[in-house]
């Protein structure tokens, strides 16, 4: 991985069966909340890997299709926007990422977890803050949620025209913010989230 200005994760676990988790979209007002596992092949590296939100749009899709070819294996999972409102996103984002590593084809020996909140689970794991940053697996992981979200958000642009989707994909930007208000809510919006509450209160 690129260099960073945290140190680099040491993890106990020494095998080859090591799983990544990371998920993305906890701050979007619509939309669901997507997480990805990998477990990466030691014997064919990536170059390149690094948080997603720290690489171009066009490195992140050639990474996408370099880890998904070479990964020994990948899932991708997801909370929807109903079980984010059931829920609430921290579970809902912990939920995303059990799903993600129970679909993995190749079950891991041990899983790091990015962020400082595991899920409840059987698998042995670490969580590591700021792990996209430091652990190859975490790093690739964000990759594959943040472009399958970011794609899954231009697709809803089309579906509700005038909200800028694709743009924002989904976040509370200040133009997301005067369309919510000019336009509504939409069935893909998260309803728990305060501007959108506020917005429906109006109603």
């Amino acid at each position: 991985m690129p260099k960073s200005s945290l140190p680099p994760y040491i993890c106990s676990y020494t095998g080859s069966l090591l799983a990544g988790v990371d998920e993305v979209g906890r701050g979007p007002l619509a939309g669901d909340v997507v997480a990805s596992a990998v477990i990466l092949d030691p014997g064919s590296p990536i170059e390149g890997l690094a948080d997603s939100k720290k690489l171009s749009e066009k490195k992140r899709e050639i990474l996408f299709d370099e880890i998904r070819a070479k990964a020994l294996s990948f899932a991708i999972a997801r909370a929807t926007v109903e079980e984010i409102d059931q829920l609430n996103i921290l579970h809902a984002s912990l939920l995303a990422m059990k799903r993600a590593v129970e679909q993995l084809s190749v079950q891991p020996e041990f899983v790091l977890v990015d962020g400082n909140r595991k899920p409840q689970w059987r698998y042995e794991c670490d969580t590591v803050v700021k792990g996209d940053d430091r652990v190859a697996a975490i790093a690739a992981a964000s990759i594959l949620a943040k472009v399958t979200r970011d794609r899954e958000m231009v697709a809803l642009d089309a579906v509700y025209p005038g909200y800028g989707l694709a743009g924002h994909k989904g976040y509370p930007t200040r133009a997301h913010m005067d369309a919510l208000e000019r336009l509504g809510a939409t069935p893909v919006h998260r309803k728990s989230f305060a501007p959108v509450k506020r917005q429906l209160a109006l109603i």
